[in-house]
């Protein structure tokens, strides 16, 4: 995928110092620092046929200002929002090393927030408007009318990785109101894509599954009950290709998974879908899961393994589960293969401790500012919140196309991948998140688990 000038310039010259930057280690590094190489020299030669006539030069006028309310001290979200804010960080510091929006530096004003009370929500969103932003980038809240209604009352756009479809409802229900919120697609294709994954993935042979029934391990959000119904709609679609088995319920929490295991173990299903997104939880699923599993059965775990801690915590046990998300980072182009580089200079990681949501999320979200920034005064936040619906930009994530504030998903939702963004589906293979889905996008295939 190709960025628009705009955002080729800001991040080509910059991405290309930090991968320069991280390639200085010994003899021990080499092997690691050769991709990296390869991507910068790539950064620096787009940098150096595109750059403006000024030459990038640090940018030191008025500065323009983020808003983000981030979970920092709460009981839920820390990690996705960590990862938010770097990948916003990363994108602000290869702007204002360009030069800035018109010589103007991008700032963050950062705040944080209880993103489980509407209290709290208001609270955190009100105090960055009271600030007087320019824009509020925010990873998302669990309950999300609160948010909206605080920044539609300020104007200001919205960027949002909220991934629910309540929300995209309320904003499809008043779209002049709510038309300064931009969002990634809902949580309902979590449920649809799983279900066309596994149809994908048992017709091309890469698994035969020991029967067609598909269990649930549902959460107890709003959220995953979402994906829980959408997950049994797709099956019922199906013409009988799959069966729903069993929906088993479990609590925010849930440290002990023998009487999970145990109700699976029973049930014997060929697919097991454990819809809760709580990373560290998960890996405590794997962990018990992997010394006493179900056989043979392929295990998929809803979006959770991409915080940083899911492998930590889970170490070799969680080699072979598969999981997804709808806002992901590739590993197949020259752009991810650049982004990933930069990322993980900037923040002294690689790709086993990298969260492969959000940081690749927010970092779009502020190019696609900046980019409005570019054509518009940034104070005139009507102008601003036109220019971002009707002009569509490429990122890492995918096309973002917010003509109607949700840009389009590629393939459970559009069949071109060049105009929307891209479903990944990872397995951890070899210790690290491997892509294995879409095909065409894909790293490595589909590989049995030690359980298979």
């Amino acid at each position: 995928m190709k960025r628009s000038r705009v955002l080729a310039v800001a991040s080509t010259l910059a991405a290309a110092s930090l991968i320069l930057s991280a390639c200085g280690g010994g003899d021990e590094e080499a092997a690691t620092d050769t991709a990296a190489e390869t991507a910068a020299e790539t950064a620096a030669e787009t940098a150096a046929e595109e750059a403006p006539a000024e030459g990038g030069e640090a940018a030191t006028g008025e500065p323009i200002v983020i808003g983000m309310p981030i979970a920092q001290s709460g009981p839920a979200g820390i990690a996705d929002h960590a990862d938010c804010l770097n990948g916003a960080t990363l994108a602000q510091s290869q702007i204002n090393e360009a030069g800035g929006v018109g010589g103007r530096p991008i700032e963050l004003n950062v705040t944080d927030i209880d993103i489980l009370s509407p209290e709290g929500i208001t609270a955190g969103f009100q105090k960055l408007t009271g600030d007087g932003v320019q824009a509020l980038v925010s990873p998302f809240v669990i309950i999300p009318p609160p948010a909206l209604e605080a920044a539609a009352a300020y104007g200001a756009p919205y960027m949002s990785g909220d991934t629910n479809i309540d929300a995209q409802v309320i904003r499809a229900s008043d779209p002049v109101k709510y038309g300064n919120y931009f969002v990634d697609p809902p949580e309902t294709y979590y449920g649809s894509g799983y279900v066309t994954f596994l149809s994908e993935l048992a017709d091309s042979g890469q698994w035969t599954p020991k029967n067609n029934k598909i269990d649930i391990v549902r959460g107890d959000t709003a959220y995953n009950q979402n994906i829980a119904a959408a997950t049994v709609e797709a099956i019922e679609a199906s013409g009988g290709k799959w069966e729903l088995g069993e929906i088993i319920d479990i609590t925010a929490g849930t440290k002990d998974w023998a009487p999970v295991l145990q109700k699976l173990q029973a049930n014997d299903a060929g697919s097991i879908m454990v819809d809760h997104w709580i990373g560290a939880e998960l890996a405590s699923f794997s962990q018990q899961f992997a010394a006493n599993p179900v056989e043979g059965s392929l295990v998929y775990l809803q979006y959770g393994p991409s915080q940083p801690e899911y492998l930590d915590i889970a170490g070799d046990s969680a080699e072979g589960y598969v999981w997804g998300t709808v806002i992901g980072t590739g590993n197949t182009s020259e752009e991810d293969k650049a982004f990933r580089a930069a990322y993980q200079a900037a923040n002294g990681v690689d790709d086993v401790t990298m969260g492969m949501v959000y940081p690749a999320w927010c970092y779009d979200m502020v190019n696609v500012l900046a980019n409005a920034w570019t054509n518009t005064d940034p104070s005139d936040f009507a102008a601003v919140n036109a220019f971002i619906a009707a002009n569509p930009t490429d990122g890492v994530t995918g096309h973002l196309d917010f003509t109607n504030g949700v840009t389009p998903l590629y393939p459970t939702e559009i069949a071109d991948s060049a105009k929307g963004v891209t479903h990944y589906f990872y397995q951890v293979q070899d210790g690290r998140h491997t892509v294995i889905a879409p095909v065409g996008d894909n790293e490595a295939e589909f590989t049995l688990a030690p359980w298979m």
